[in-house]
């Protein structure tokens, strides 16, 4: 058993800092609700249409807002109270819902309508993200941030996890019940965001020009250890992401069904939920740039075990294994980002690293996809798994920085 860390005995004490603890409930409620929303919306569209490509523009439209509005969103999280911003976009998604409720209990068969309020509420939360994001370090002390981070990651995994589950449980009983109850929970979220107390922060000066739009790439392209862990994370989930050939898994290989399908699925998130817990308690006490590459390192080779293996208890535990590692990283990451990022330039920052994150989701999809047909499932998983390694080496080395950071809970590295 490793020792007990300072660190780790504040990892409750960090929920009695009150603006927080209200922050940390109103993005736990926002992103179980949405889970719901995503979970109703897809059933819905599907048994309109009975067509896949419809699947595919649920996630799509929801998604295309971020890289649209990548410039103007972090600069308006860095301009406006972060706090008035976290409210408007909630309610703004709560209007997107009650919209959809609306069409569900009306019986309207038609599609658009529905893409249309996909591409709002995608809109609000292209606003919400960077904004909510860059609150955490205006409400806990610097020492507190890895642990306060570690609950935030924490809670979006559970939200992920039991969020499609219970969408789906609501969706069964009444189609309009999980768009009724995620605008319950996005209200019970707008009333927490109202209690975050005032924070000192600087604020965007000057008139809003290029320069100040695109602040947030040049600082990430002239600060290495920011370029590095977040286009570390964008290259290994790129080439390492095989969820997207998971049915082919359970179907074709491990021969398991759809409820082997659901416990591959669920394998990586409950490993990354583990982890942030883990986290929590004991937080990298040292060494977190070798720890980081270790990580991903082992989210390489684990997912390259799970691509050759043919045993379903194997392949269960390295997906649990691959999901554990990514949230090491997951953990360094963004840390090391909303510590090493001036207040001032925070939200423009986190918005091209949510885009960068979302954009390795899907671009990795895609990837795995393609590789597939072309290669054939296994080897195109397999050798994600071995890209993956051979990107944390390069990074380990043309990152030497990163490397040498040695705590998540101040703005140092070793010599």
């Amino acid at each position: 058993m490793p020792q007990r860390t300072p660190a780790a005995g504040r990892s409750l004490g960090v929920l009695r800092h009150r603006g927080f603890a209200v922050y940390w409930g109103a993005r736990f409620l926002t992103t179980f609700a949405a889970q719901f929303v995503s979970v109703a919306v897809g059933w819905h569209v599907y048994s309109l249409t009975r067509d896949p490509l419809d699947l595919g523009l649920v996630g799509l439209f929801q998604f295309l807002p971020f890289p649209a509005l990548i410039f103007l969103t972090g600069t308006v999280a860095d301009r406006f109270d972060r706090r008035w911003i976290m409210g408007i976009c909630i309610a703004a998604q709560i209007l997107c819902v009650g919209a959809l409720l609306a069409l569900v209990l009306a019986g309207d068969e038609r599609t658009w309508p529905i893409f249309a309020l996909l591409v709002l509420f995608g809109t609000a939360r292209a606003f919400l993200g960077p904004a909510s994001q860059s609150i955490t370090p205006n409400l806990v002390p610097g020492a507190e941030l890895a642990t306060a981070i570690a609950w935030t990651t924490s809670s979006s995994q559970v939200a992920t996890i039991l969020g499609p589950v219970a969408g789906g449980l609501l969706y069964g009983l009444g189609g309009a019940l999980p768009f009724a109850a995620a605008a319950t929970l996005m209200l019970a979220a707008v009333a927490m965001t109202a209690m975050i107390p005032a924070m000192p922060r600087a604020s965007l000066p000057g008139a809003v020009d290029w320069a100040a739009l695109s602040a947030g790439f040049r600082y990430i392209w002239r600060e290495k250890v920011v370029l590095g862990a977040i286009s570390l994370d964008l290259f290994a989930v790129l080439l390492g992401g095989a969820i997207a050939l998971l049915p082919a898994y359970a179907s074709d290989i491990l021969a398991v069904g759809p409820t082997g399908l659901g416990l591959l699925r669920a394998a990586p998130g409950i490993g990354a939920l583990a982890m942030a817990l883990w986290l929590t308690r004991w937080p990298i006490g040292d060494h977190a740039g070798i720890v980081m590459f270790a990580g991903v390192a082992g989210f390489g080779l684990f997912t390259a075990v799970f691509g050759l293996s043919v045993w379903p208890w194997l392949s269960i535990l390295a997906l649990f294994l691959v999901g554990a590692l990514d949230m090491i990283s997951v953990y360094v990451r963004e840390t090391l980002i909303q510590l090493w990022t001036p207040d001032q330039l925070r939200g423009r920052v986190n918005a091209v690293n949510m885009v960068f994150i979302g954009a390795s989701n899907e671009l990795g999809a895609f990837r795995a996809g393609v590789s597939a047909a072309l290669i054939g499932v296994v080897p195109a998983v397999v050798a994600g798994g071995v890209g993956t390694m051979v990107v944390a080496a390069l990074w380990a080395r043309w990152f030497p920085r990163l490397r040498r950071i040695r705590r998540v809970d101040r703005v140092e590295s070793s010599a």
